[in-house]
């Protein structure tokens, strides 16, 4: 086995490329930690100079807590702290993924262009670079994934708004598909349900005929598991649908 197989083989099996340093043990036993709603945060860094310096950003503020390697499975947010998106960090950004309880932030100093795809498919919720990750910009990544929120530099978000615009625009919209749970032909025809209108009024305003409506409604009732008509527009209002 060759000496890259074998970290990406440790890497797989045991999450976090290092173990916790005197800093960390000292923290655990430290008076008060993990107490008055502090963040829980478990740091995967492929170096060890990478380790410490993450750790030491964090360790002294009062709204974090590090979660030793024993315990990171019950960690609120995951830092995975690397130089670049390689083949060993997609496979732990694959293993944190499968805990959805935790949220993983990617602190990097190089981001490829081509690193965005892997980034959305492994569900990463925030990224930061290297070079801008002060211990004020940390705080404010781990406290925002926590709060449910995404944070990404302004390069990558316009990245990412163009990828799902193309997304749409090449993939989806050739077949009538949405980004929703619903196609458009169905979230048009929920809408008119929502306006008040019956079976034959929408199959007028909307060229299809009345078995198709009926087909149509009844086909998002049973993919979504919706009682009626009505169950449908308010799952459909709830979730930005229509």
């Amino acid at each position: 086995m060759t000496t890259a197989e074998t970290k990406s083989r440790t890497t797989a099996e045991h999450g976090q490329y290092r173990r916790p340093g005197p800093a960390q043990r000292a923290l655990r036993a430290a008076p008060g930690a993990g107490s008055g709603g502090r963040v829980t945060v478990a740091v995967y860094a492929e170096d060890l100079i990478l380790q410490t310096g993450m750790v030491h950003q964090l360790r002294m503020r009062p709204e974090i807590e590090l979660i030793p390697e024993a315990e990171a499975d019950r960690a609120q947010v995951s830092l995975v702290v690397v130089d670049m998106v390689d083949e060993a960090t997609v496979q732990l950004l694959h293993r944190l993924q499968r805990n959805t309880s935790t949220r993983t932030g990617l602190v990097v100093g190089f981001f490829e262009s081509g690193a965005l795809q892997t980034m959305i498919e492994c569900g990463v919720a925030a990224v930061l670079r290297r070079g801008e990750a002060d211990q004020d910009r940390l705080i404010h990544l781990v406290t925002a994934m926590a709060n449910g929120e995404g944070v990404l530099p302004g390069d990558l978000l316009g990245k990412l708004l163009d990828h799902v615009s193309s997304l749409q625009r090449t993939v989806l919209d050739p077949r009538g598909l949405t980004l929703s749970t619903l196609t458009a032909r169905e979230a048009e025809m929920i809408r008119l349900v929502s306006e008040g209108f019956d079976t034959s009024e929408i199959a007028q305003k909307t060229s299809y005929s009345e078995r198709t409506v009926k087909n149509v409604l009844h086909e998002v009732a049973t993919r979504l598991e919706l009682r009626n008509r009505a169950h449908a527009v308010g799952y459909a209002m709830r979730h930005g649908l229509i």
